[in-house]
């Protein structure tokens, strides 16, 4: 089957997308250097090298999973693949009713703010800064 390594390692950018973490592979690699992926306790770059049973520890969305590696893959494939290339060990995300609401939310809007859009944000910014 393309794109499976199995014994082998593969950068944890590649994987994190071969699994269908992150929709691209460029937004694996920004977590990555954001420090939004965590190995073994620690921050990793994005050709971190990956080896089954690593631990991996990935924030998406404000959501902390927690990813054990079963089979490393280094091509997308489908999702019924993909489940059987990690176990998830993180917790049940939060209901939509916990997570907060934006502070700020432009309705149908487009493109650039309007010049009354940027004078509510002005104000907003001013009353919660």
């Amino acid at each position: 089957m393309g794109g499976m390594v199995d014994g082998d390692e593969t950068r944890v950018d590649r994987w994190l997308w071969a699994v269908r973490v992150y929709k691209t592979r460029g937004s694996a690699t920004d977590a990555c250097r954001a420090g939004h992926v965590r190995l073994r306790g620690r921050a990793v770059k994005p050709a971190q090298p990956l080896r089954p049973g690593d631990v991996v520890e990935v924030r998406v969305d404000g959501w902390e999973r927690r990813l054990e590696v079963v089979r490393t893959i280094d091509k997308r494939v489908g999702a019924a693949v993909a489940a059987e290339c990690l176990v998830d060990h993180s917790p049940p995300r939060p209901p939509r009713e916990l997570v907060p609401p934006p502070l700020f939310v432009r309705v149908d809007a487009p493109g650039r703010p309007t010049k009354r859009d940027r004078r509510a944000l002005d104000r907003f910014r001013e009353r919660n800064g």
